[in-house]
């Protein structure tokens, strides 16, 4: 009877290691996988690159505005630094004395200094 009880006690030990092994396997076997699909998920250095880039040069394409014939909403969404009241003195200059004739008189309206100027260069047209 002694050696019935002992061998169930021993088969029962090995069962539940057995099961505790398979569970620490399975867990183990399961993480690198996540681990992996976050890292496939996560864009490499020089794919972030090339997509910034070619934000970026769609950007700089949709960006310009021409300061002749941009609406005021279009000006603030557009310009660096400048707000609604600000699109609307320009676009109240031009309709008083005219077409800008180049870039740098946007300089006389009136809130429009030089640094606003220039940190917009690249971006205005007439």
């Amino acid at each position: 009877m002694k050696r019935g009880i002992n061998a169930l006690i021993f088969t029962l030990g090995l069962a539940c290691a057995g099961l505790t092994q398979s569970t620490v396997a399975a867990t183990a076997s399961a993480k690198p996988v996540a681990m992996q699909t976050k890292a496939d998920a996560r864009p490499d250095a020089q794919n972030l690159t090339q997509a910034k880039e070619t934000a970026k040069a769609g950007d700089e394409e949709s960006t310009r505005v021409s300061i002749n014939a941009a609406s005021a909403d279009d000006l603030a969404r557009v310009l660096n630094g400048v707000g609604l009241k600000k699109a609307q003195a320009i676009v109240s200059y031009r309709e008083e004395y005219g077409p800008f004739k180049t870039v740098e008189d946007l300089k006389q309206v009136p809130g429009m200094g030089n640094a606003l100027v220039e940190r917009n260069l690249e971006r205005l047209t007439l």
